[in-house]
């Protein structure tokens, strides 16, 4: 299935999304064909009523002035999101929410489950639970997008799969063939000596399966050498030059890590590249 209807988040408070994040996920849309929806909110924060709070601090002065900056950015990256959308021709549309802080991660999977990809950034001031929620809750693909400065325009030529036989990695494989499909090189990837792999089902038969989709791929092993393995898939995909990674998480409410081992909030917190997660 291509990716023909694409949810863009972005974050209003407390700081909110770059607007290079805006850019990317236009390109993005504009290298699928897609249609992209834009949702920014604004959040109402929950304090619960105290006297002496009320009168030292001023605590719903204090409320409506912040619900009112996480109201004036939500607007203003809406703004420049259609000024971006327009530009690149992308068919799209804008949503604007009103919710209290708590219940915002819940809000954004209901409109991820709706989409066929979702589209986030995790800046430095966030917290991951939200990225979370939306790639464990939402059951479809998530791209997270780096923050930070890039040295070159976002493309989607060159993708790396993180390969470990595992079900979420087949299931991140499935969501991801429309990318693999139509980039110029696919590349799989497995991170050796880091857990028990099943040696009978190695790269060499994703390959196979990929190859009757009319995907030729490069298979490559990385002995993690007791190496962190995000610091092992990032210094893979920036010395090859990936544009996107893929690669499945799984967790639970309670415990969540990625597939790969303990990786990896460090990769979701500080992607050095985008990273099409699934699960």
């Amino acid at each position: 299935m291509a990716f023909k209807d694409v949810l863009l988040t972005l974050a209003s408070y407390p700081e909110p999304t770059p607007v290079s994040v805006i850019d990317d996920a236009v390109s993005v849309a504009a290298a699928l064909g897609a249609h992209l929806a834009a949702i920014s909110c604004e959040v109402h924060a929950e304090v619960r009523a105290s006297l002496l709070g009320d009168v030292i601090l001023d605590i719903p002065a204090l409320i409506a002035r912040e619900a009112a900056k996480s109201r004036e950015n939500a607007k203003a990256l809406l703004a420049a999101f259609e000024a971006s959308a327009d530009k690149s021709g992308v068919r799209h549309e804008t949503i604007f929410e009103q919710c209290a802080t708590a219940s915002e991660a819940a809000l954004l999977v209901d409109y991820a489950r709706l989409r066929d990809l979702t589209i986030m950034a995790v800046p430095d001031s966030h917290d991951l639970g939200y990225a979370e929620e939306v790639i464990f809750e939402s059951g479809r693909p998530t791209l997270i997008l780096p923050t930070g400065p890039r040295s070159r325009p976002l493309r989607l030529d060159a993708i790396c799969v993180a390969w470990d036989f595992s079900r979420t990695a087949a299931r991140a494989v499935s969501d991801a063939l429309p990318l693999l499909e139509s980039a110029r090189s696919v590349r799989v990837v497995t991170v050796t000596n880091e857990k028990p792999l099943d040696s009978r089902h190695s790269g060499r038969e994703l390959a196979k399966n990929l190859a009757r989709h009319g995907i030729e791929v490069v298979l490559d092993e990385i002995d993690a050498e007791s190496k962190p393995i995000d610091e092992v898939l990032t210094s893979y995909v920036l010395s090859h030059g990936i544009d996107v990674l893929v690669m499945g998480a799984y967790g639970t409410p309670r415990w969540r890590e990625f597939v790969l081992g303990g990786a990896t909030r460090g990769l979701l917190s500080k992607p050095p590249i985008p990273i099409l997660f699934s699960h």
